[in-house]
């Protein structure tokens, strides 16, 4: 029981202490806010930019996927977008030597046509052949374009399957060939699990008062990245009502605790890119 509670204590301390150095940010952590209208964003740059960056060793691409979903009557429905773009910029950052494709706002969301999370006006589900299929042009592209590494990050559950397959039907037609598909469901499965632990070990809140939609993290992390897709006025516990699409509780959101949760993200998929090295 005492060795049980010493290796509760030492985790404790460890995710707090990794939380503190991110808000610090410490020379690790020390990186700009990417700007979306500059690199490394391939629509903030021309197409003569984009293959001397890759002459130049930019070698590395970043397809991101977000969504377009209900996230209660707080939040705007393009999170995930804003979320994601903003994270592979960090990434790219991290990396060095990439540059980041066109976040893929349309996902699986589930089935539109039967009442549900898909029913919500606005919600735009593409269902998981399409979804797949468009991957795998974009990846293909930019294999023609002479990147060697391509990333797939996916901010929401329903990304993650399309992004393993797409990764593993490549990898294995193109295997030798020197161009080398990364799913780093890391990033999401990882990240959404280091959080919850650090909420709950820094102030005790349960997973269910974090929530799983639209709750206390995903609210923070949009309120760092873009306070303004949140209606500060609309907060409350589990959306105010049963069908309000949020699980969770937004009122205990802070841009601080987005800004770790977006670390703990993006420092997971450094992680798993670089074969669990950070």
């Amino acid at each position: 029981m005492r060795a049980a509670v010493i290796r509760r204590g030492v985790m404790t301390t460890a995710l707090s202490l990794l939380a503190a150095s991110l808000l610090a940010a410490s020379p690790a952590w020390a990186q700009e806010r990417p700007d979306p209208d500059a690199a490394p964003y391939m629509e903030a740059m021309t197409w003569t930019e984009i293959r001397d960056a890759i002459a130049g060793g930019r070698k590395i691409a970043i397809i991101p996927t977000g969504g377009t979903e209900q996230n209660g009557p707080h939040m705007v429905m393009g999170k995930h977008n804003y979320i994601v773009t903003f994270a592979a910029g960090l990434l790219a950052q991290r990396l060095g030597n990439a540059l980041v494709a066109p976040t893929l706002q349309y996902v699986p969301e589930g089935d539109y046509t039967r009442p549900g999370f898909g029913d919500k006006p606005g919600v735009i589900s593409l269902l998981q052949p399409a979804y797949e299929q468009v991957l795998d042009a974009a990846v293909r592209s930019l294999k023609v374009h002479g990147f060697t590494d391509i990333i797939l990050i996916g901010d929401s559950g329903g990304n993650q399957r399309g992004m393993v397959n797409v990764a593993k039907a490549l990898n294995a037609e193109w295997g030798g060939g020197g161009v080398r598909v990364h799913a780093l469901t890391d990033y999401y499965e990882q990240g959404r699990l280091l959080i919850r632990d650090y909420l709950n070990k820094t102030y005790g809140w349960s997973e269910q008062v974090v929530g799983s939609h639209a709750g206390t993290s995903d609210t923070s992390q949009l309120l760092y990245v873009h306070a303004q897709g949140i209606r500060m006025d609309k907060l409350a516990v589990n959306g105010g009502s049963p069908d309000a699409g949020v699980q969770g509780d937004p009122t205990k959101a802070s841009a601080a605790i987005g800004k770790i949760a977006i670390d703990f993200k993006v420092n997971a998929a450094v992680k798993q890119f670089r074969g669990g090295q950070p």
